[in-house]
């Protein structure tokens, strides 16, 4: 297990792409990393919305997920209550989510510092938007999906249409497909 002792966030809102979620939730705990989901219970979703409902991904699947227990590979915070102190790597997934969370200046805040400690910084799909508003993009070779190629631009980054971009410690992909190469690349870089 490559990553035992390491820990890892994933920041999600409604609406986040389920596999861009899961799949490094999966495949990072197997490699012995602990995950917390920083949540933030923000964004529209066409599903009925009631207190303490859980976070929603594009095709249903739910944060805290039905399929595995809390407090065995996982643990469930506030976003906005997380600390770039606690953890070895964040990762941004795609969807509609990372458009809710880079309107919340403590969750860009918390994404700027884990890039300033030099610690995995990690986005996919649409993921790279939280990248660019915590202003760590300028001057970055970054990847992600093709209709955010103006953001990347705009932020002062070289879009880069590759399965994965590592550029010092940020680490970005393009699309579903890419997520073996990815999570392969967050794996490596905290190794």
């Amino acid at each position: 297990m490559r990553l035992k002792g390491k820990k890892v966030a994933i920041l999600v809102s409604n609406e986040f792409e389920d596999i861009e979620v899961f799949y490094p939730f999966l495949r990072l705990s197997e490699e012995g990393a602990w995950i917390t989901f920083g949540i933030y219970q923000r964004g529209f979703h066409p599903r009925p919305a009631f207190p303490g409902k859980p976070i929603t991904g594009r095709f249903g699947l739910t944060v805290p997920p039905m399929f595995h227990r809390e407090g065995y590979r996982y643990d469930v915070k506030d976003a906005t209550e997380l600390s770039a102190d606690d953890y070895d790597a964040v990762i941004i997934p795609g969807g509609f989510s990372p458009d809710y969370l880079r309107r919340e200046p403590k969750i860009t805040e918390f994404v700027r510092k884990m890039y300033e400690q030099g610690k995995v910084v990690a986005g996919i799909c649409h993921g790279p938007w939280l990248i660019i508003s915590a202003k760590i993009a300028k001057g970055k070779r970054i990847a992600g999906v093709t209709p955010i190629k103006d953001d990347i631009e705009n932020a002062g980054a070289t879009f880069v249409d590759e399965p994965v971009v590592v550029d010092g410690n940020i680490i970005t992909s393009r699309v579903p497909d890419d997520l073996p190469e990815f999570c392969q690349a967050i794996i490596n870089a905290m190794s």
